[in-house]
């Protein structure tokens, strides 16, 4: 059986660990070539937790950038990354997109949809996570996000009347076992394995992708009576 990245260490996580942490970052960095960099981190309060960037209301709670500059922190040296864990023990692994991949970002119930679809149309994925606020995050190649909206289009729906959110370059996403706050951890759907290094192109995903968010966008507004 190919070993996959991170399946083991996010079931082993009930809290956020420094040291997995920082192994799963030189795992990325080692074995998928991927550029990572380290966010905000969880910081223990009376009573639980809180982000590290103080905000009371922080949207992502130990799973988001530190600031304006998190592009120039982005590094594939094992050896930088272990010197700014090091920095920022605990810190929450981020991955920039746009430089090794772009990626898809869909409701967790349709992202479930498409992956039953793309099963029986013997598509071969790219690694996909799930995130704590019912997302799920596919890895497509470079380029991805600008042909999107055009695609999407082709097939008669628009990228935002579906909720299917394009990210390139100027984005991140949080990789496993990054937690977000109490809400849980980020997981793989599926793992990155040496079978899917070679990521897949935009357009052989868009079709079972857009058809999930467009099914899962009628039953949210029949929910609503619209």
């Amino acid at each position: 059986m190919e070993e996959t990245i991170g399946v083991t260490d996010t079931a082993r996580i009930p809290g956020q660990r420094g040291d997995l942490l920082l192994d799963s970052a030189v795992r990325y960095a080692e074995e998928r070539h991927w550029e990572v960099f380290p966010g905000t981190r969880l910081v223990p309060v009376p009573g639980g937790e809180r982000c590290s960037c103080e905000r009371p209301e922080c949207a992502s709670p130990g799973a988001h950038a530190t600031g304006p500059g998190w592009e120039d922190l982005a590094t594939g040296s094992p050896a930088a990354l272990r010197r700014l864990w090091s920095e920022q023990p605990g810190a929450s692994v981020l991955l920039p997109a746009g430089r090794a991949f772009d990626v898809l970002d869909v409701p967790e119930s349709a992202g479930f949809l498409a992956l039953a679809r793309m099963e029986r149309m013997s598509l071969t994925l790219g690694p996909v996570t799930r995130t704590p606020d019912r997302r799920m995050v596919f890895f497509v190649l470079t380029g991805g996000a600008a042909k999107t909206d055009a695609l999407v289009r082709k097939l008669g729906w628009t990228p935002e009347g579906i909720d299917l959110l394009a990210r390139g370059e100027g984005h991140y996403v949080a990789a496993p076992p990054t937690r977000v706050g109490g809400r849980g951890a980020v997981q793989w759907a599926c793992g990155p394995t040496p079978a899917n290094r070679w990521l897949p192109d935009v357009a052989e995903l868009i079709s079972p992708l857009a058809y999930a968010c467009g099914q899962e966008a009628a039953a949210v507004r029949a929910r609503r009576g619209e």
